[in-house]
């Protein structure tokens, strides 16, 4: 009941302030567009962080802004809150024959195709239809192997799949070693990166995490670097890198300790 009247609670001040606030008021469906993104990205760096306080703030903020633009959409007369409510609540029991239907499946494997299934007979003409345009390159390439992998087309085995990264590895050494254009170069580099994200999939990783893992691990090291330069009063550019190098080693062998 408490959900319930929160919810009701949080439309009720959004109605408020679509009214009464200057800036809410103005506010458009492409002008939230950006605000949105940036949410989202912040709810997924809680996320990675284990951060749950976090997460509580960013996904009551993801949820403000669905109420948002539900409330744009009633301005309309598209659509409410309740509409895309139910919307969702369809799509589930829908998709979920084998909870409110007699579907039986083995396990999560056979979930995921029969999900697919069902979205080519609701009119998708495509396993690959519904990964958006704009999503980033890595978390597509993920995506994409996905659904692929629905329909049966999928490696065997992770050491078929090694196979394929080190010779795409090949294939990009030699368009380097052979003074490529930048265009073929680019082209397997892709290949190789392509590859790569495959392997992470067959070994269970999440990719796009792992890589975020690691862009704040440098970001973390590099900035201690700096405030050890700092402390011995040098600054990084007017340093080698052998004396960088050194600095970076001693960061790395702290936080191991």
């Amino acid at each position: 009941m408490e959900q319930v009247n929160n919810l009701e609670r949080l439309m009720t001040i959004m109605d408020e302030l679509r009214e009464k606030c200057p800036w809410d008021r103005k506010q458009t469906i492409h002008t939230l567009r950006q605000q949105t993104l940036e949410e989202i990205y912040e709810l997924t760096g809680a996320i990675t962080d284990e951060n749950w306080k976090g997460m509580k703030e960013e996904l009551g903020d993801v949820l403000l802004h669905i109420v948002f633009y539900s409330k744009i959409a009633s301005e309309q007369q598209q659509f409410n809150i309740n509409d895309v409510i139910g919307t969702v609540c369809d799509k589930l029991i829908t998709r979920h024959p084998h909870i409110y239907g007699d579907v039986q499946v083995a396990d999560e494997e056979e979930v995921k195709q029969n999900w697919e299934k069902l979205k080519l007979k609701e009119g998708k003409k495509s396993v690959l239809d519904g990964v958006p345009h704009g999503m980033p390159a890595l978390i597509k390439a993920m995506r994409l192997q996905g659904k692929a992998k629905q329909v049966g087309f999928e490696w065997s085995n992770k050491e078929e799949v090694w196979d394929k990264v080190k010779e795409e590895l090949e294939e990009f050494r030699h368009e380097v070693d052979t003074n490529a254009a930048h265009e073929h170069l680019e082209d397997e580099f892709g290949d190789l990166l392509f590859s790569l994200i495959n392997y992470s999939r067959f070994l269970h990783i999440d990719a796009e995490n792992a890589l975020e893992k690691t862009n704040k691990k440098f970001q973390r090291r590099f900035q201690a670097m700096e405030r050890q330069a700092e402390a011995e009063g040098k600054a990084l550019h007017d340093m080698s890198l052998e004396e960088m190098d050194a600095i970076w080693n001693k960061v790395k062998s702290s936080e191991k300790q």
